[in-house]
């Protein structure tokens, strides 16, 4: 009889259990959008919430599962979400209706690193985001381009050593030692004879952002859970670091700007203004208090951003020069030229005035679009143009750039890397969001421009010098890791870097 007892009692747990991790999906059966059916408890990123697969991926999935749709329904766990397929409809979420859709909603304490650029919401962001944008004019990058320039040298130096012991290199991880130099320097004014020190303490920090944990997906679960709980998406030791790096490089400074115009400069500035306003369609709105806990949040997402997402765009585009000989013969030859015309320096300008490459440099993040999904939230209800449907307020709504970069309405054949697909005859004919790897609109990335420049400054030096090839355990396809937040390759990227024979 107590047996009995027993079973019936753990039949009621296990119903009670899938009738809680399931209450909400009918949400969009009810609002008649289409989707995929949900698994209990995962909702419909299962792969995701396993390691499986990179959540990127799973959004391209379900994008490509649905052609003809232009919205689709799913659920990150039991939190409803909105995939938006359709291009019109992405550029009045982007642009046209920015102020329903400032918010990223990605919710968490604003101590330990909560009030970053990135991730920062409401007034918080746009007071932020009118301060930081001045550091990526053209008149700043030009400032900082010498550092660069210094990094991309010893680089070359550095690989130009390194090949004569050994042909193959894990080149995702050999990039990265010229990205952590360069952000170091442009950023934090960390020169790069005192870098060596610090490299070990910011790989530590990078393997901690990148080590598995599910706290993401509680807030998927729970939305505001981690807000409500002041709880943050990083760990102690990842905020204790940038603390500790921005309070000393606050001190050898004396508090007051270097005169290097880099970011840590610009932060002085602030600092001595003591809060910053929003200004938000013409209107004032709060203060912002610059706090350390500001500060630091800053330095980490410029850091982050600055350092893995550019080293992984000049990895895959390293390997697709390896696999298509021929487009990196063409691009050689482009930067031979514009070497020889420039008495063998290379300037902002030269950089800028390479057409070739940046075609090359745009098609790679075509295939290999670093930030996926993109998030927005609405901030209130919402009539989505085309359709019936009206989402209601704090629906988090995403879009999968891979997902229309690999579509054949917009690319033809999307597997193979064209570089002629940004010619500019054929790319103006394009919808403006078709081509969305750092964003669209007033959130697009601040360091696009940053990244593109130290990344195509670090592959004119380092094709002026080697080429590249595939080695014998060079991968024929690249898997996504699933474990990290970003798209990136899977056990590296390994090629074959063989110093050219220059013709005099």
């Amino acid at each position: 009889m107590s047996l009995l007892y027993i079973t019936l009692g753990l039949s009621a747990i296990v119903y009670a259990l899938y009738r809680y991790f399931t209450r909400t999906f009918n949400y969009w059966k009810s609002r008649n959008v289409p989707g995929p059916e949900p698994i209990p408890f995962f909702g419909n990123i299962k792969e995701s919430v396993l390691r499986q697969k990179n959540i990127g991926i799973v959004m391209h999935d379900i994008y490509k599962a649905f052609p003809n749709e232009k919205v689709v329904g799913l659920f990150r766990m039991t939190s409803p979400c909105l995939l938006v397929r359709d291009l019109e409809i992405i550029k009045h979420i982007m642009i046209k209706d920015f102020e329903v859709f400032t918010d990223r909603g990605v919710d968490f304490s604003k101590q330990g690193l909560g009030q970053n650029l990135f991730h920062a919401d409401g007034e918080t962001w746009t007071a932020l985001r009118n301060r930081f944008s001045p550091i990526f004019t053209t008149g700043k990058l030009k400032n900082m381009f010498y550092l660069m320039n210094e990094g991309a040298d010893s680089f070359v130096d550095y690989v130009t050593t390194e090949s004569q012991k050994r042909q193959e290199f894990e080149v995702h991880l050999l990039l990265q030692s010229y990205t952590v130099s360069t952000i170091s320097a442009c950023a934090f004014g960390v020169s790069y004879d005192s870098l060596q020190d610090k490299m070990e303490a910011l790989k530590l920090v990078d393997q901690v952002i990148s080590s598995p944990s599910y706290i993401v997906e509680l807030d998927f679960m729970y939305p505001g859970l981690l807000r409500s709980l002041n709880l943050s998406l990083f760990p102690k030791t990842v905020l204790k670091f940038f603390e500790n790096l921005v309070d000393n490089i606050i001190s050898q400074r004396n508090g007051k700007p270097s005169g290097r115009n880099d970011f840590m400069d610009l932060i002085l500035e602030l600092r001595q203004m003591g809060e910053v306003e929003s200004r938000k369609y013409g209107h004032s709105g709060k203060t912002l208090e610059i706090t350390s806990d500001v500060i630091a949040a800053q330095a980490f997402v410029f850091y982050v951003a600055g350092y893995e997402t550019s080293a992984t765009t000049m990895g895959y585009m390293l390997y697709q020069l390896a696999m298509n000989p021929d487009i990196q013969k063409k691009l050689t030859e482009e930067i031979d030229e514009s070497l020889k015309a420039n008495n063998g320096q290379v300037t902002y300008e030269t950089i800028k005035e390479m057409k070739y490459l940046n075609k090359v440099f745009d098609e790679t993040l075509r295939m290999y679009s670093i930030v996926e999904p993109l998030q927005r939230k609405a901030v209130r209800e919402y009539k989505v143009p085309g359709t019936d449907l009206t989402i209601e307020k704090d629906t988090i709504v995403l879009v999968s750039p891979r997902g229309i970069h690999y579509d054949e309405k917009y690319y033809d054949n999307p597997e193979v890397f064209n570089p002629d697909r940004f010619d500019p005859e054929v790319a103006g004919n394009r919808h403006p969001c078709a081509y969305l790897p750092f964003g669209i609109g007033q959130r697009n990335c601040i360091g696009m421009r940053f990244g593109r420049l130290q990344s195509q400054l670090c592959i004119t030096k380092l094709l002026s010098k080697f080429q590249v090839e595939p080695s014998k355990n060079t991968a024929r396809n690249l898997e996504v890791e699933p474990h990290r937040g970003i798209i990136g390759p899977k056990g590296g990227i390994r090629l074959n870097v063989i110093p050219r024979k220059i013709k005099s």
